[in-house]
């Protein structure tokens, strides 16, 4: 039987809805080797900021239980650096690539939407309003409706890519989030990011992170996640991107039934970087046994009709 597992992310179209997601799989090519790009439904980079960062400090990562916390601060070379030396080896497997942007100001945020819109190879933007770990920026445009509004509109008026926007699952409701997104111009929300967390090394008796605080991803964020895009679903009438420790296609469906278009995976691919390539098979033999043509007919199909 034949399944049709393209989507469409607010007129971004994919052959699959399996994606990476942004921060763990560096800009592809580290994973060149171990996984075919070409198979991916998009490629998502790091983030990408107007000037160098070193990032935070180390240690800057830690396991936990059912997931890791990091605390990387968006390392990344530049905005000019990543367009000369980055974009081109991105666009070689030729899957659309987005972009993940982030910022410590509402114009650096334009600036690097209004470069990176004139490249023809850069197929969408996500706006990373929801990175936990930089003390400017991030999640501070996450948290507040108006905010996000402001910062949304501000990319919107600059570009005419589709525009993803990253949500935070550290508010105590997302659906207005969610909504000021959407009515600044957001084509696509991506949900969740990660959440914020801590460990202490109790024979140390101090912060494992020095940073202290990090973001935690991997299972054990999977049904907060879950129901974050439940809650969005609901919210709004625009694609979503689910993410949060899927580790499997089982993980991916959970996403998909309760109302995400596509999904991306992130922890996982630390563990074992072909689980891109395994959740897409085991969507595709999911279809195939429950008599499923269309995998874009799944999506949202866990809430009440």
């Amino acid at each position: 039987m034949s399944v049709d597992l393209s989507v469409n992310l607010g007129g971004l179209l994919l052959a699959n809805p399996v994606m990476v997601a942004s921060g763990t799989f560096g800009y592809g090519t580290e994973y060149a080797d171990l996984v075919d790009l070409s198979s991916l439904g998009a490629l998502v980079t790091k983030a990408v900021t107007l000037e160098s960062r070193e990032g935070n400090p180390p240690p800057r990562i830690c396991e936990t239980p059912a997931g890791m916390l990091n605390a990387i601060g968006l390392q990344n070379p530049g905005l000019e650096a990543f367009v000369a030396d980055k974009l081109p080896t991105l666009a070689a497997p030729g899957v659309p690539v987005i972009v993940n942007v982030a910022g410590a100001s509402l114009e650096e945020y334009v600036a690097v939407a209004e470069r990176l819109s004139a490249h023809a190879s850069v197929a969408a933007l996500e706006l990373n309003i929801s990175c936990p770990n930089v003390a400017e920026g991030g999640m501070h445009y996450g948290v507040c409706p108006q905010s996000t509004r402001d910062l949304v509109a501000a990319v919107r008026s600059v570009s005419r890519l589709p525009l993803i926007v990253k949500l935070s699952p550290n508010v105590t409701a997302i659906q207005p989030i969610a909504q000021a997104a959407v009515e600044a111009g957001a084509d696509v929300l991506s949900v969740t990011n990660t959440l914020l967390g801590m460990a202490i090394d109790v024979e140390r008796q101090c912060p494992v992170l020095a940073n202290v605080t990090g973001g935690l991803s991997g299972p054990a964020i999977r049904p907060v996640a879950v129901r974050l895009v439940w809650e969005v679903f609901r919210a709004v009438r625009v694609p979503i991107i689910g993410l949060g420790g899927i580790m499997t296609a089982r993980d991916a469906l959970e996403f998909i039934l309760a109302g995400a278009t596509a999904v991306a995976v992130g922890t996982a691919s630390f563990v074992n970087p072909r689980t891109v390539g395994e959740v897409l098979c085991g969507l595709r033999a999911y279809c195939e046994e429950s008599g499923v043509t269309r995998l874009a007919d799944l999506v949202g199909a866990a809430h009440p009709s």
